[in-house]
């Protein structure tokens, strides 16, 4: 039972997929989630019902800490296709255990941190996807991230910004979007980590964004998300990275957040709970926390509130509850683990944003938090850069000397 004494996982009267008699491959695949999501949702039922353990369903807090502390140290050959993306395997994993309040020891962090120094680009700036490759933003975003993570000033003085801003300012394009690496694709992605970088560091080159609001706002679409560039399709992630810049920015006024609430709160499953990328796409545990934190942040716009002081708000305009519920209930691999839906393999990536997202539901008030509030709680992570609200704060309070938020 939750907080209010309701069951969770009562989930009859949910509404199923109407493919409105014309059955297609899309609607084909979304009756089978559901379908195996009926399932887990009986046996929490039947389970809940026989009231074997309180504060049912219980975050797997054991099982995913040896999860990831393993997969810190060892990841299987078939990891290989991600050669290119080790800053952020280090990110996932570091966060995800940040989230569940474990911490390192000594010997791990040096070896970390040894690592992201090996991944930076001496020649050219910024750090690469792994040692010896070129500077790129979203690894560089990474990389920052982890530094915050592992959270001393000794760490964040070694951090060179004069090196990093030149590396910014080479990524630049003259509208106020960025690539992601010299000779790169230029999209939202990158604009938004360079905004995150430049602000965590306190980089306060005056025209380094000159333009960025702007041509964020273009990648507005008619549905009322965003895409990753002026006139692509809206995109759960690419929302989030507009959203998020634009808040950082100052600039939330400046798109339309009502359209744009009104699409990301049209993504939450009906049945499922979680949240779906896109427009008659499946669910998936990651846009737990692209889309929730999208939302958080365009009611804050909403609300005239450039802190964290929102946060408190009483109701996000989701249903924070049966987003609980299926992070709970249908991502947990039961060795640790989040996946992305029913049948389908656990992963860094998915156990990062999955716990990212049961964040976001829960905010600051434990009156939101499903099962048992002591067991399910996670840290509160700010919801525009994704970090941990308090170890966020002592990173930028050295960067600034003087508490952020």
């Amino acid at each position: 039972m939750d907080q209010d004494g309701e069951n969770v996982g009562m989930f009859r009267d949910r509404e199923r997929n109407n493919n409105e008699g014309v059955p297609t491959a899309s609607s084909y695949a979304q009756e089978e989630v559901e379908g195996y999501v009926e399932g887990i949702f009986k046996s929490y039922d039947y389970l809940n019902g026989l009231d074997m353990e309180p504060g049912f369903p219980l975050l797997r807090r054991e099982q995913h800490r040896q999860f990831l502390l393993k997969s810190l140290m060892y990841l299987p050959e078939s990891f290989s296709k991600l050669d290119a993306s080790q800053p952020w395997m280090v990110y996932w994993i570091l966060h995800s255990l940040a989230l569940l309040d474990v911490r390192l020891e000594d010997r791990m962090k040096d070896g970390v941190i040894k690592h992201l120094q090996r991944c930076y680009d001496t020649r050219g700036g910024g750090y690469g996807g792994g040692p010896l490759q070129y500077g790129h933003l979203a690894p560089t975003y990474a990389a920052i991230n982890s530094l915050v993570l592992l959270g001393t000033p000794a760490i964040w003085s070694t951090i060179d910004k004069v090196s990093m801003t030149n590396f910014l300012f080479k990524l630049r394009v003259g509208d106020g979007s960025f690539v992601v690496h010299e000779g790169g694709e230029s999209d939202i992605r990158a604009v938004y980590c360079a905004v995150v970088v430049a602000k965590i560091l306190n980089i306060q080159a005056t025209d380094l964004f000159e333009g960025s609001i702007e041509w964020i706002v273009r990648c507005q679409t008619y549905e009322g998300g965003f895409g990753g560039d002026p006139g692509q399709e809206a995109h759960g992630g690419y929302s989030f990275c507009a959203v998020a810049a634009l808040y950082l920015l100052h600039g939330l006024h400046m798109c339309d957040l009502k359209a744009l609430l009104r699409w990301t709160v049209n993504r939450q499953m009906k049945y499922e709970g979680g949240f779906q990328g896109r427009t008659n796409k499946l669910v998936d545990s990651c846009y737990s926390f692209w889309q929730g934190a999208t939302v958080v942040l365009a009611q804050m716009g909403l609300m005239g509130s450039s802190t964290l002081d929102a946060n408190a708000a009483k109701d996000w305009m989701f249903d924070e509850k049966l987003l609980q519920e299926y992070v709970l209930m249908c991502c947990q691999d039961p060795y640790g683990g989040i996946i992305d839906k029913p049948k389908v393999h656990k992963d860094p990536y998915h156990t990062c944003y999955g716990l990212s997202g049961l964040s976001v539901a829960q905010g600051s008030d434990e009156s939101r938090i499903i099962g048992d509030a002591v067991t399910n709680k996670v840290k509160q992570v700010h919801p525009a850069f994704n970090l941990p609200v308090e170890q966020l704060s002592d990173a930028m309070a050295f960067f600034y000397g003087s508490k952020t938020s």
